[in-house]
């Protein structure tokens, strides 16, 4: 059964999730991206596969994000990543885990490798964004928006979905204490990447550099040529799916 409910964490931020409960030892983990929620057609996507392949499945908002508690503009990427883990560590009843990480959740998931230890079975990137805020923000900023930051103003940066991200000094600084780019971590499971090559958020750049960060003997990256940021179109969720059941069957 399928439920969607709150978690409160240690610091007292209501943090929704949806959890559908499986008889196999793995769950699937989905981070999703910046500025997202548990609206969207990946979460649904898995979400049916899961309940297909009798695995639990596990989607959380961030603080600011959908439906969770806060403003965005009062977190950032180490916040997120330290509700991911408590919510994964009280929530999940399997031993085995796979971390799915959408953009910025692909960041998120990296970074959580090493605390969760033996659990993860296997990693899935989807047009992952490790360290954003600094290779697509801060470094592309000019010199009068790095001094309105600093000097604690938002910056409202525009989208390709018609919106604008608001760009907080705690974000960027954040940001720059969680970068894993400049990391290497010993993976002894599968790595599997996704990028679109028509993605004009995220250059497929960035999933190339992972295969030097996230040190596998087994990673296999696939470039979707018609796909975009969100690879959220039946062709992109077909292949995701497709290697996502191979590394369940693999870990069940």
């Amino acid at each position: 059964m399928s439920k969607i409910r709150f978690f409160s964490s240690k610091n007292k931020e209501q943090i929704r999730y949806k959890l559908i409960q499986g008889k196999k030892p793995v769950t699937i983990i989905f981070l999703h991206g910046f500025m997202s929620d548990l609206t969207g057609k990946k979460i649904q996507a898995l979400s049916k596969l899961s309940k297909k392949e009798g695995v639990s499945f596990l989607a959380l908002e961030y603080s600011g994000h959908g439906k969770s508690s806060g403003q965005l503009i009062n977190y950032g990427i180490g916040d997120w990543i330290a509700q991911s883990k408590e919510v994964i560590e009280k929530i999940t009843k399997t031993k085995k885990i796979i971390l799915v990480g959408s953009s910025m959740g692909a960041w998120i998931g990296i970074a959580l490798i090493s605390g969760l230890k033996k659990a993860v079975k296997g990693f899935v990137g989807i047009a992952s964004a490790p360290d954003f805020t600094k290779e697509i923000m801060w470094k592309k900023f000019s010199k009068r928006t790095k001094s309105m930051i600093k000097n604690g103003k938002i910056h409202y940066m525009p989208s390709s979905y018609g919106n604008s991200y608001p760009i907080s000094k705690k974000l960027i600084l954040d940001g720059a204490k969680n970068l894993v780019l400049n990391k290497k971590i010993k993976c002894n499971f599968p790595i599997r990447l996704f990028h679109g090559l028509r993605d004009k958020v995220i250059n497929s750049d960035f999933s190339i550099k992972l295969t030097k960060v996230l040190l596998s003997k087994d990673t296999i990256i696939t470039f979707q040529t018609n796909g975009d940021h969100s690879l959220s179109q039946a062709e992109d969720l077909k292949k995701i799916k497709k290697q996502l059941t191979s590394l369940i069957k693999d870990s069940c």
